[in-house]
């Protein structure tokens, strides 16, 4: 184990330092002594940040785990020297036999005393970044059912609607929009975000909120509004996002084929984008293929390409919202589903599956999504793979996931704003009704 992890101490606030350095060294005693005076102002001393390292509590509690090559850990070594036979001790004994059950038991109080599990650090990594790349994988663990329990607090709060007290006026219990500001705050992992977590002064503060005043928001109205470039290998925004690209092709063309096993199947997809699932579903021979694309320019670039005359489709221009409700109303039902629209909220992803599916899915049939939500960091998509398995269930389906590689994508993101994409493998998810 390495060791213990010095902080810088020259004009700097020391109690700050204490709590930190007392949770690199997982004393728990003292470190719930530490919270408790709470000596640190009105901030949660469980979120305060060494400004050298942008470490917090739930950062040294984890990175004082880090194992030398060929050396024997701090902690254990420590053990050692303070065993006094006292094995009776039950929580002394199990630290001897896991050196990293104290880490754990730190890093469960802090979660518990209201630390962030996402908090970055000025290397831009997460408590749970840290421990998956020093190979924790018990602290990473802890760290991706905090996020689980995190995410599902937002979702849950975002969900309440206004209510009415007894004379009819409206009492609004819950500001969506704020919840949703939180959570986009929660799951995105831009520059922005990291540079305004990590200032140390007014004026660094200041350039951090100029920075972050001139980086445009990604959301789904901006999107609509948006002029877009279509090219060969990928479709952007104004503001250079990737909408779609052509890496994705191989999840697409397996997707497909998951959802359509057979010719002659009905198939409903919201989101045309570059057409890229859209072809591997004519290639179904489909007696029904349904596209519903809201943004007006794919739309014309669907007709100029003859979209709308090959066998079987039909264009609904709209946003899913309007246009599902309609289907079901008419009594349309398909045999597969597919979803994969750009820069909505996951709770209109909840929405769409726990109110929309099951209007238009036929009993045996199967519908699926573009897995992406998180995929900037890989503890985030991890978090929601677990995130939305509960949903999915909770709306009355099972899911089963493929994982498939993804190639290395360096050269793909030239030219593209952000990199939506960092993670080894895509979990591709193919969803049915309970039996």
């Amino acid at each position: 184990m390495a060791e213990d992890i010095q902080f810088e101490m020259i004009d700097v606030d020391l109690d700050v330092q204490e709590i930190l350095l007392t949770a690199s060294q997982h004393d728990l005693a003292k470190l719930r002594q530490l919270i408790r005076a709470n000596n640190v102002g009105a901030e949660n001393p469980v979120n305060v940040k060494d400004p050298e390292t942008g470490y917090t509590p739930l950062h040294a509690a984890i990175a004082a785990c880090e194992r030398d090559e060929g050396d024997e850990s701090a902690q254990a070594a420590a053990n050692r020297v303070n065993n006094n036979s006292n094995d009776d001790n039950a929580a002394k004994k199990e630290e001897e036999e896991n050196p990293l059950a104290a880490a754990r038991d730190t890093v469960k109080f802090l979660l518990q005393e209201g630390a962030i599990w996402n908090d970055l650090d000025n290397k831009n990594e997460t408590p749970g970044c840290l421990a998956r790349r020093l190979g924790l994988t018990e602290l990473y663990e802890l760290m991706v059912d905090a996020g689980v329990r995190a995410e599902m607090l937002l979702n849950y709060m975002e969900g309440y609607e206004k209510l009415e007290d007894d004379e009819g006026d409206d009492v609004e219990v819950i500001d969506a929009d704020e919840v949703e500001k939180e959570e986009t705050k929660e799951t995105s992992d831009g520059p922005s975000t990291q540079e305004a977590s990590t200032t140390t002064s007014e004026d660094t503060a200041a350039a951090a909120a100029a920075a972050a005043a001139a980086e445009p928001d990604v959301s789904n109205s901006r999107y609509l509004q948006s002029n877009l470039t279509f090219q060969n290998d990928r479709l952007l925004d104004d503001d250079q996002n990737g909408v779609m690209m052509a890496w994705e092709t191989d999840i697409m063309a397996k997707t497909a084929r998951k959802l359509l096993p057979r010719e002659g199947l009905r198939v409903l997809n919201i989101g045309h984008g570059m057409g890229i699932v859209d072809g591997f579903f004519q290639d179904q021979n489909p007696t029904a293929h349904h596209i519903v694309e809201a943004h007006a320019e794919v739309v014309a670039e669907m007709k100029r390409k003859g979209w709308h005359e090959k066998p079987g489709v039909v264009i609904h221009e709209g946003r899913w919202q309007d246009i599902l409700p309609t289907l079901v109303e008419q009594g349309i039902m398909f045999d597969a589903i597919y979803y994969d629209t750009f820069a909505e909220s996951y709770a209109a992803f909840r929405e769409f599956m726990s109110e929309q599916v099951i209007g238009l899915l036929e009993p045996t049939g199967l519908w699926g999504f573009f897995n992406g939500m998180g995929a900037d960091r890989q503890i985030s998509y991890d978090v929601y793979q677990k995130v939305m398995e509960m949903d999915v269930f909770e709306a009355g389906f099972d899911i089963e996931w493929e994982d498939i590689a993804v190639p290395q994508l360096e050269g793909e993101w030239s030219g593209v704003r952000r990199r939506y994409w960092v993670v080894d493998n895509y979990r591709l998810p193919v969803c049915k009704y309970m039996d």
